[in-house]
């Protein structure tokens, strides 16, 4: 976390009593991702916040009222609420008790990498604080759903970034074209990776050996090989056990344990969702 970066969402609390929950679901050096659950509703006192990074939540469910310099807000569920870094806004349950967030922050300058990617512009702010539920960002509200289930969060994080962004500024999100020579430097990574599939790999250090920032390696990683490295580095190790299966005698945990899977249960869970089978069946 940056230094700069203060607690996120932190609820004043109403009628003398914090009404409001959060549980950290991810975290970086840049950015982290939380659950926010509040049961507050139309007898409660309104509550101030301020940020000094910039918020994309998610509501999952329930609504609440947002008042910011940009105006007054009614955020419904498939929402997104936009905050600016170090602007404040006031929130309430006037229409309703109750409401489910997950909230994204980045620090400033993961946020100015990002839109200056997407929008153009490294000084790009939001000129609302609701991006209203829409058709297109169903696909986007559905993989913040998953955030929870030990999906890469680092990737999904980039990714609400750039689809908020895009949809706000009106820019189309365009990640196919790489340099030359950072296609070189992808080259060099993947083989690392399939050199190392066993060990710890982060994203951090393959950033490091790539001489890129994080946000730039994962997507240029994800232009060339057409996935995130921590789906990339999954999907070999999967394919490594399917081939430990048919071609040894080893128990199904070993093999888990031995390709990098810390517990037998995601490993069964990621092999039937890739073959459509058990790995006991697939042997």
């Amino acid at each position: 976390m940056s230094q700069n970066q203060t607690r996120t969402l932190q609820y004043a609390p109403k009628n003398g009593d914090r009404t409001s929950r959060g549980r950290r679901i991810a975290t970086g050096s840049q950015w982290n991702v939380t659950d926010f659950v509040c049961s507050s509703g139309p007898g409660d006192r309104r509550f101030e916040e301020r940020h000094q990074d910039f918020t994309i939540a998610a509501v999952i469910s329930g609504m609440f009222t947002c008042r910011t310099d940009s105006g007054c807000h009614l955020l419904h569920s498939g929402a997104f609420f936009l905050g600016n870094a170090g602007c404040g806004y006031e929130c309430g349950h006037d229409h309703g008790t109750g409401d489910h967030c997950i909230s994204f922050h980045y620090a400033q300058d993961y946020f100015a990498e990002i839109s200056c990617v997407v929008a153009g512009n490294a000084k790009f702010v939001f000129p609302a604080a609701m991006l209203p539920a829409s058709r297109q960002l169903t696909a986007t509200m559905a993989a913040i759903e998953r955030s929870d289930e030990g999906v890469d969060s680092e990737a999904v994080s980039a990714a609400v970034a750039e689809t908020v962004i895009a949809k706000v500024s009106g820019h189309a999100v365009n990640s196919r074209h790489v340099h030359p020579r950072d296609a070189k430097r992808i080259g060099k990574t993947l083989n690392y990776i399939e050199e190392h599939a066993f060990a710890a790999i982060n994203l951090e250090d393959l950033a490091l050996q790539a001489c890129m920032s994080k946000y730039h390696f994962l997507r240029c990683f994800k232009a060339v090989a057409g996935m995130t490295p921590h789906q990339f580095l999954l999907a070999l190790r999967i394919r490594k056990a399917a081939h430990q299966l048919v071609s040894t005698s080893k128990s199904v945990t070993s093999i888990a344990m031995d390709c990098g899977f810390e517990d037998l249960s995601t490993f069964n869970r990621r092999f039937l969702n890739t073959f459509g089978r058990s790995p006991s069946r697939y042997r």
